[in-house]
């Protein structure tokens, strides 16, 4: 059991635990979550966030881990929102392995990772894989063009939670899990049509996760779904979108003067 129990627990049984962290966003960035996975004493970090975030986050997460230490960060794909603290969790973590698409692992040092550290980037093939973490296992899952073009989402098969990176996000909705999904949806629908890259994409996602068992879908931006209900609502719901580029008919040279205000 965890040391410091709380209401962001999202699973906690037979030393396997899930965390969400406080969340500690301000001032007009995308909110964002930060996840732990823990199995006995080995714990890992999904999606850390960027550098001004790195000081709470390091700090919330020692007050959860008890005994364990993060020896994993996995990183869904290669925004700022993602990647930027990167650094400072290798620079502090000397035993931390960092977990990202074989795309960036080239891109994300750019970001600040100091030569010495490069060794501890691990890319991830495009077919995806299994990390041991503690006694168990994790589940790199494929998500590309969702909606970057090296993207993956963790699949937990101990406490059934899917983490979905930027799928599934919402914004503005002020609650933590969500309780009604029809109402939930206007938090969604822009940013999913806009953001996800392309319809076929996210149609082999689906035929892809429906093969799991899933309790829980926890996006990197906001709200949880709980229960498996709700996740086959939200799988059904992204099921009838059209996305991305399959949204535009055309492009038009540009007429609108931009200027400096």
């Amino acid at each position: 059991m965890l040391s410091n129990p709380t209401d962001r627990v999202l699973f906690d049984r037979d030393g396997h635990s899930n965390v969400l962290l406080p969340s500690f966003d301000v001032g007009p960035e995308i909110p964002c979550n930060q996840h732990l996975i823990i199995d006995g004493d080995v714990a890992m970090i999904l999606d850390p966030g960027g550098h001004k975030l790195y000081a709470k986050v390091f700090s919330a997460s020692k007050q959860v881990l008890g005994k364990a230490t993060i020896q994993h960060m996995f990183l869904s794909h290669q925004d700022p929102d993602i990647v930027a603290a990167a650094n400072g969790w290798l620079m502090a973590l000397p035993t931390l392995t960092a977990w990202c698409s074989k795309l960036w692992a080239r891109f994300v040092p750019h970001i600040g990772n100091d030569r010495l550290l490069f060794d501890r980037m691990r890319p991830i093939p495009d077919a995806g894989g299994r990390i041991a973490v503690g006694n168990a296992e994790v589940w790199a899952i494929p998500a590309h063009f969702l909606h970057s073009a090296g993207n993956f989402h963790v699949y937990d098969p101990v406490s059934k939670i899917l983490y979905t990176g930027d799928l599934g996000a919402s914004m503005g909705e002020g609650y933590r899990v969500v309780a009604d999904f029809d109402n939930h949806v206007q938090y969604m629908a822009g940013f999913h049509r806009r953001y996800m890259s392309n319809t076929k994409a996210l149609k082999l996602w689906l035929k892809l996760v429906r093969q799991l068992d899933i309790e829980m879908i926890a996006p990197q931006h906001g709200a949880l779904f709980r229960g498996k209900d709700q996740c086959k609502q939200l799988l059904d719901w992204l099921d009838s979108l059209t996305v991305g580029v399959d949204t535009f008919d055309d492009y038009v040279l540009p007429t609108e003067l931009l200027v400096v205000k």
